[in-house]
């Protein structure tokens, strides 16, 4: 056997070396060539590449998409990159191992040692094919996978050798980690998902960093067939594929056998869908900036955010809402809003903008807690609020709601109540829980236009940024365009006591790289250029808005008067002439309420607050349409009642504070003049006062007892005696009150004497009443307007006295006579004083007033 073998090796050798003579070496050379010429080539092909500039530039060149969280991090949407995907940027030193061994397991065993593309795989692959005349298996390594991602080509030989070359320049310009990391991020996982760290996301709920070795690999047999193996459509594939890789990983040794045996025996729980159309309104007001502006705009530099929401109360309320307007659609009511605060933060609970987003015909696009409204009455709290501190005002304090003219630029200003009804004099308390127009205007015009815009912007109504004299005093009945979400930041601030902190949307933000931003760096949006608070107060300008936008507490109102408004807002037997008993209004725990509607009936606005939340709602219509017969409370009003009662289980409320005894008592009042009582008060009731106002309290000075002539009904005089004469508790009221009485049918003491008593006794009766200045107000100031070439006046008002004859005004010594108690008085500049007198009457106090140029 041994000599046969060797002449067939001796045969073998000759036959060799004929062939070399005859020109095998010449073959040889050809053929080398022909096998080291493609690769030559394709590395000049390779160095005339350039570089994607997106793998130049890093993660910022590319969109991401950004999570949104609740409070609890439960996911409420994902907002899916520009070209659609859900897409999150992570560095590979933040994805863990796991991921990166299962992926080099799965795609590239020795993707360590070539150069982007691997010669033994792409003679494997040919060999293959030219056995099988089919393709058994790629020879794609995780650089030209890349290659294909950033710049797709033709699955065509020339496609091919271009995705070679490109895959050589990339291994020429990046580090193995650095391709690695690019991989991870942009190659796609499945449908509609881009980068690792979104499928892990999508797929498990879980960061990378947190897989386990099971759901790596699971994570790491996606790229291979995104579709085939989408978990969503069902894991029997997917599983397969993850074994096989596990086994793949225990083979290269880049697992050891226990750890794939732990992974082979876990089972494949997929994370559910997840992400729906979760607060849309408030997501784009946080990605705008509008509703934190203490975060400032994070649209284009967040992959993640984590808001202040509470995902539970906010389908509640979402469910309310819409349930409000389907409640109110025969009265032409097609939108609702409502924003809900946590008081001790500022932390936005609850937001909803809309009943329905989607909802085109109904313009649900739109935002109603960011929409300029009007907010009718929800205003007048801060104007009293501030007369409490400026002009000495308590809640005792008797308040005129008689008939009222004021002058304007274009004509005058009468208000009106919501009941068409004039209710005389009212105690402040009373005038704010049923919300009277007249003594509200009453209010601010003895304030002036000017305090009260200064006052309603240091409480963060920014969006009032016109003049004052545009609004005039009727900004006490909300004659201006607030924002709803501002509107319960207000509220917020009497729940506290005073103290202004900004709405807070925003928990926690990570950018496109994944680290927590600092938050508190926001440009403040409209904080910029306001107004001054007022005297006592910080200033809007650079105190509370420009603190608020950076989260520090700023103190806007007087902590006792706020105090006090809480107690008239909280109170229902307040507020009962205006809204009766058993209203929405009444919760089933301690509440501060207050309700608005705008003129023409566009917009309702109810508020509400505990210690621990402000519940804000809107009722209207988008398009500016009025509503039809809906009110605060029959609008706006059963909605807050839902909210509140939702909010309180998530924060369960609690009693507001007791008052300070040492800063606030409660005095024993008459109930008519609001004043200490005197022996013939018929009614009295308690009210809590600041302790310096007491000593200013006074007594009654409205009821008095009067001798009375039974047969006439007239005053009682020296000539009437016995049974003839009874003493009777009457009422007595100043001059601007004195009409309306004797319209009510009040029990006012006869100006006169009786007959039977003596003509100069009824002469001396008489002359008993005084005169009064109804119009101007003490400390009126008016601006007289430039552009205007007529003469401009204003009509003084007086009130007259029965038996009162020649009624006339004395300004600044120059008599004007008032035949029907009213003068047309021609405006000059400067000060000036004036009284009201007539023949039979005492006359006036003076009034002061202004006119300025």
């Amino acid at each position: 056997m041994m000599g046969r073998l060797t002449r067939v090796g001796a045969v073998l050798s000759r036959t060799l070396s004929a062939w070399w003579a005859r020109g095998g070496r010449r073959a040889l050379k050809i053929a080398g060539a022909v096998l080291v010429l493609p690769w030559v080539l394709l590395v000049v092909l390779a160095v005339f590449t350039p570089l994607p500039p997106e793998l130049v530039r890093g993660p910022e060149s590319g969109e991401v998409s950004v999570v949104i969280r609740d409070r609890h991090g439960v996911m409420l949407r994902e907002l899916r990159a520009g070209d659609g995907t859900r897409a999150r940027w992570v560095p590979l030193a933040a994805m863990g191992e796991r991921i990166q061994r299962a992926l080099l397991a799965a795609e590239d065993r020795r993707f360590a040692w070539h150069p982007g593309v691997d010669p033994a795989a792409v003679l494997r692959a040919f060999g293959q094919l030219c056995v099988e005349g089919r393709v058994v298996s790629g020879a794609s390594t995780l650089t030209q996978q890349l290659a294909r991602t950033v710049r797709p080509r033709p699955r065509s030989v020339v496609g091919k050798i271009g995705e070679m070359a490109l895959a050589l320049r990339i291994e020429a310009s990046l580090s193995k980690r650095e391709i690695l990391e690019q991989y991870l991020n942009r190659v796609v996982f499945g449908p509609g998902v881009r980068g690792v760290e979104a499928a892990s996301r999508f797929t498990f709920d879980k960061g990378t960093a947190e897989l386990s070795l099971a759901e790596a690999a699971a994570l790491a047999a996606m790229p291979r067939g995104p579709v085939l193996y989408d978990p969503q459509r069902g894991t029997e594939r997917l599983l397969r594929r993850r074994d096989r890789i596990l086994r793949r990983m225990l083979d290269g040794g880049l697992a050891s056998e226990a750890e794939v045996a732990g992974a082979l025996a876990e089972p494949l729980r997929v994370a559910g869908r997840g992400g729906g159309l979760g607060a849309p309104h408030l997501v784009e007001a946080v990605l705008s900036g509008a509703a934190d502006r203490r975060a400032g705009a994070l649209r284009g530099k967040v992959s993640e955010v984590t808001l202040t929401l509470d995902r539970g109360l906010q389908r509640e309320v979402e469910v309310l809402t819409q349930e409000a307007v389907r409640s109110l659609g025969s009265r032409a009511v097609t939108a609702a809003a409502v924003v809900v605060l946590e008081n001790a933060t500022g932390e936005i609970l609850a937001y909803v903008g809309a009943p329905d987003a989607e909802d085109e015909a109904r313009l649900g696009h739109n935002d109603g807690v960011l929409a300029l409204r009007q907010p009718g009455s929800a205003l007048k709290p801060f104007v009293y609020g501030l007369a409490m501190e400026r002009l000495g005002y308590t809640a005792a304090t008797v308040l005129p709601d008689v008939a009222l003219e004021l002058p304007l630029a274009e004509g005058s200003y009468a208000p009106r109540n919501y009941d068409g009804r004039f209710h005389g004099p009212v105690r402040l308390r009373e005038a704010l829980a049923n919300s009277y127009n007249v003594p509200a205007v009453w209010a601010a015009a003895a304030l002036g236009p000017e305090r009260v815009l200064e006052r309603l912007r240091a409480l963060g109504f920014l969006t009032l940024d016109r003049e004052a004299t545009h609004y005039g005093v009727a900004i006490a009945l909300g004659d201006g365009e607030v924002r709803l979400l501002d509107l319960a930041a207000a509220y917020a601030v009497l729940a506290r006591g005073g103290t202004y902190l900004p709405p807070r949307a925003v928990r926690e933000a990570r950018d496109r790289q994944g680290a927590a931003l600092v938050l508190g760096e926001g440009d403040g949006g409209a904080a910029k250029g306001t107004a001054t608070a007022g005297e006592g107060t910080a200033t809007a300008g650079e105190g509370t808005a420009a603190a608020g936008v950076r989260g520090k507490p700023v103190r806007v109102l007087d902590a006792v008067r706020a105090r006090i408004v809480t107690d008239i807002l909280a109170d229902p037997q307040a507020r009962l002439g205006a809204f009766g008993e058993e209203n929405v209004l009444e919760l089933p725990f301690a509440a501060a309420v207050k309700t608005g509607t705008s003129k023409g009936f566009r917009d309702n606005v109810a508020v509400g607050y505990t210690p621990e939340v402000t519940v804000a709602v809107w009722v209207g219509n988008f398009d500016g349409s009025p509503m039809v017969g809906v009110s605060g409370v029959t609008g706006a009003g059963p909605l807050l009642h839902g909210a509140m009662v939702a909010a309180a289980r998530l924060r369960p409320p609690h009693a507001f504070e007791p008052v300070d005894p040492a800063a606030i008592v409660e005095v024993e009042i008459c109930s008519l003049s609001g004043k200490r009582p005197t022996a013939v008060c018929p009614h009295r009731r308690g009210e809590l006062l600041p302790r310096e106002e007491v000593e200013a309290l006074g007594s009654c000075d409205m009821h008095e007892e009067v001798l009375i002539d039974r047969q006439t009904g007239l005053r009682a005089g020296p000539l009437c005696r016995g049974d003839a004469v009874e003493a009777r508790v009457m009422e007595r009221y100043e001059a601007r009150l004195a009409g309306w009485a004797r319209a009510a049918g009040r029990p006012v003491a006869p100006e006169e004497m009786s007959p039977r008593c003596g003509e100069e006794a009824a002469q001396e009766g008489a002359r008993r009443e005084a005169m009064g200045v109804v119009f101007p107000v003490e400390g009126a100031r008016f601006v007289m307007d430039a552009s205007v070439a007529s003469v401009q006046a204003i009509r003084l008002r007086a009130s007259v006295p029965r038996g009162a004859r020649r009624p006339r005004f004395v300004v600044d010594g120059q008599v004007l006579a008032a035949p029907e108690g009213w003068a047309d008085y021609a405006l000059k500049p400067g000060a000036h004083r004036v009284r009201a007198e007539a023949e039979g009457a005492r006359p006036s106090e003076e009034v002061g007033f202004s006119v300025e140029e």
